[in-house]
């Protein structure tokens, strides 16, 4: 268990220093052109996420979202004491990536942002957003387990571009990107609905697709 938990940790640093460390790099190269900065940020988070299922899949099976943790959850693959874990170190890892990223661009280590995604529009991408996200992992590891990686990098490229939220499509990630005012930040008053949009795709993906994956006298998935 304290492997797991160091694997959520440590990944969702990981991803965190990406997202957040990319969308500087990117803001400060793309001279105010918004969608080369958007294109600077959304390629290294899909490949950063590739990587990280890869190395960390086998030792925690690479939630660091704890919509995705949720999910396993329902569908009774994980426990709620070691869901709440999960969740911990998710957050946690998180937060400290920002930091990470903050000292990497000589940034204010916390620097709550200012970045304002707020409205309907936004909530309901955060529910496609996070009910993809769900669904592509269920739908792949039905089909073929080994490939997780790749869709769920590819999902997030895509929903990226395809969300007017820009899907964030993760609690952890939500709460993370309130402590950096730079591109990717949220500020910290609007995550609290982000994240309510987030769960309650996540439970509608994992109902939705624990029916559309049912086979009669065995499970729907493999090991994740």
């Amino acid at each position: 268990m304290q492997r797991r938990l160091f694997a959520e940790w440590l990944g969702t640093l990981f991803l965190l220093a990406t997202v957040v460390g990319s969308g500087i790099m990117a803001e400060n190269l793309a001279g105010g052109n918004v969608a080369i900065a958007l294109l600077g940020n959304t390629l290294p988070t899909g490949a950063i996420l590739v990587v990280l299922i890869l190395v960390f899949g086998p030792i925690s099976g690479a939630h660091f979202n704890p919509a995705v943790t949720l999910a396993f959850w329902i569908r009774k693959e994980i426990s709620a004491r070691e869901g709440m874990m999960f969740v911990a170190a998710q957050i946690s890892g998180g937060i400290i990536g920002v930091f990470v990223a903050h000292l990497m661009f000589d940034n204010p280590l916390i620097d709550p942002s200012t970045n304002a995604r707020t409205g309907p529009s936004q909530w309901f991408s955060e529910f496609v957003a996070t009910f993809g996200l769900v669904a592509t992992i269920l739908g792949t590891l039905k089909a073929r387990a080994t490939a997780v990686p790749y869709a769920v990098g590819l999902y997030i490229t895509a929903a990226y571009w395809f969300t007017a939220s820009t899907s964030f499509a993760n609690p952890a990630v939500t709460i993370a990107r309130g402590f950096s005012d730079t591109f990717a930040g949220i500020a910290p008053a609007h995550v609290s609905a982000f994240i309510l949009a987030q769960l309650i795709g996540a439970v509608v993906a994992t109902l939705t697709f624990g029916w559309l994956l049912y086979t009669d006298g065995a499970k729907t998935d493999g090991e994740h």
